[in-house]
């Protein structure tokens, strides 16, 4: 298991478990982040990591990212 922000750019990555408080929790499930969805991350721009999740591209902060286990 790793951070989302040391997925490679481009690979589909399965989301294992998602850390951080409830409320944190709570906002990145709603965003789609939720164990056992697929993730990819598309780019990383200026401390933001651009995702596409369940169809949707999501710009998550490096800090939310590092919450999201893959």
């Amino acid at each position: 298991m790793m951070p989302l922000t040391f997925a490679n750019v481009g690979e589909e990555n399965m989301i294992k478990k998602v850390g951080g408080k409830p409320e944190t929790r709570k906002f990145l499930e709603n965003l789609g982040f939720v164990a056992g969805g697929t993730v990819t991350v598309v780019s990383t721009i200026g401390g933001n990591v651009i995702v596409k999740v369940k169809e949707s591209r999501v710009a998550v902060s490096k800090e939310m990212a590092a919450k999201i286990m893959v």
